[in-house]
């Protein structure tokens, strides 16, 4: 890869002077300080310090947490990298346990293959959802494996195998096939979609393995894996299998890798980050944040950044921390204002005002501002989607928990109300959660109304297991 290939940086590795190799892998990439500091796990001011050569790093485990995150190869340092260590994902929880290097491996058109089939795996038939959450990689591992998206050479995609020519039609079906999918989740929820999305996936992974394209048309095929591989990652996300969804968001992000379009990647970094924040890893998801709003920036994709930045803002809420996440949700809708942009990918077509609004009113409700959160939840609801019932139904069930947080008994029944006539027909754990939630507030309040909400959630959740 061109990075470790470059004088300095093998002259910084071999010196051992972190200070340098920080400040001319910025330069190459190119990362700001605090987007480095937090693939690093270091904070922004002490790689500022570092750099100028007011500190230094010497403690081993800092400084094999430091390479390790940037990806430094193996070959070119004398250390013990945690990438040749194991996957700390416990046996019970993943049918045949892949090693770190199975994951984490060559960015190659051959490994992006594998990494599809292997994303095609779902979680084990016995294994029900729970809330006790593993993942394949996290801190910095997961951000070594990000940063080695954002800086590894892209092999060349051509193929001249016995295999039929790839058509440009065939290519638009395969397209057209997954934005079917993706709006029957929207309204139905990943129960009723997962099983096409994995068969379709296949197929497309069949193609790029056997057919034959021209370079070209090989990179559409992976833009299209990478667009199917995040919708089956978000579709068991959903589903609340999560080793199942790191598992093809990762194959997604290698999809994206091999497509040339860092858009492809965006996209399943978002989803990337959802899934950290809502299990406990929040700084994950700011990291892969601002990885994704490094990559894109060049391109002008106003509502791609802005969606990038209310996921941002989302997991730097639940760190409470406060100021950052008000001013992400600030710059994401000052650049929602502007409407979307010629680059943004048509995969975006949901994000518009509502979208904006109810992350907003979801980032104040982690943050505890309960009647702001219930604010923005009432003026989403009037602008959201009206197609998009999933999404609708989840704002909803938040600004029932606002509602009753801040006291206002009336807003919550009217609230619950709707997410309840919402969610009967939506097949979404991640749904059902959030709907858990509005209910053990309502479990709280006395009166006739509360136990009638409670005995329709208990009617729609019947409905929905049977």
């Amino acid at each position: 890869m061109r990075v470790w290939r470059d004088a300095a940086v093998r002259n910084s590795l071999a010196g051992l002077d972190f200070g340098g190799l920080s400040k001319r892998l910025r330069e190459i990439i190119p990362l700001r300080q605090e987007e480095l500091a937090g693939i690093t796990g270091l904070t922004q001011g002490y790689l500022s310090r570092l750099e100028a050569g007011r500190v230094r790093l010497t403690h081993i485990e800092r400084i094999v947490e430091f390479l390790d995150a940037v990806g430094a190869p193996a070959d070119l340092v004398k250390l013990p990298l945690r990438s040749a260590a194991t996957s700390p994902v416990p046996r019970e929880h993943v049918s045949s346990p892949p090693a770190h290097d199975d994951i984490v491996g060559p960015w190659t058109a051959d490994r992006m293959v594998a990494a599809l089939h292997d994303a095609m795996r779902g979680e084990p038939a016995a294994m029900r959802p729970s809330r006790r959450h593993f993942l394949l990689l996290a801190g910095s591992a997961l951000s070594a494996f990000i940063h080695q998206w954002g800086i590894a050479d892209a092999e060349p995609l051509e193929r001249a195998l016995g295999g039929a020519q790839v058509t440009p039609a065939l290519a638009d079906s395969f397209q057209g096939t997954i934005d079917s999918l993706r709006t029957m989740d929207a309204s139905s929820g990943s129960g009723m979609v997962a099983g096409l999305a994995r068969a379709h996936l296949e197929v497309i992974r069949e193609t790029l393995k056997s057919a034959s394209y021209t370079e070209e048309m090989g990179q559409r095929l992976a833009g299209i894996a990478a667009d199917t591989a995040t919708q089956l990652g978000w579709f068991h996300f959903d589903a609340g299998h999560h080793v199942a969804a790191q598992r093809a968001l990762l194959a997604a992000l290698r999809a994206a890798h091999a497509s040339g379009d860092p858009r492809y990647g965006a996209g399943a970094l978002s989803y990337l980050a959802i899934q950290s924040y809502s299990v406990g890893n929040p700084r994950d998801a700011v990291t892969a944040m601002q990885a994704a709003r490094a990559k894109i920036r060049p391109l002008g994709s106003s509502y791609l950044e802005a969606m990038l930045l209310t996921r941002q803002a989302r997991g730097h809420a639940k760190l409470q921390a406060q100021q950052a996440c008000l001013r992400a949700l600030g710059q994401a809708a000052e650049l929602a204002e502007r409407g979307p942009a010629e680059q943004d990918p048509g995969w975006l077509y949901w994000m518009n005002r509502g979208e904006i609004l109810g992350q907003t009113g979801s980032c104040h409700l982690e943050l505890g501002d309960h009647k702001t959160a219930a604010d923005h939840f009432e003026q989403a609801a009037s602008t959201l989607n009206p197609a998009d019932l999933r999404t609708r139904a989840l704002f909803a069930s938040r600004a029932a928990s606002a509602h009753f947080l801040a006291g206002d008994r009336d807003g919550g029944f009217a609230a619950a109300d709707s997410a309840l006539n919402l969610a009967a027909n939506i097949q979404s754990v991640r749904l059902n959660e959030h709907l858990e939630q509005a209910v053990e507030h309502l479990q709280t309040i006395s009166g006739h109304r509360s136990n009638e909400l409670i005995e329709r959630s208990r009617q729609v959740m019947a409905a929905k297991e049977s």
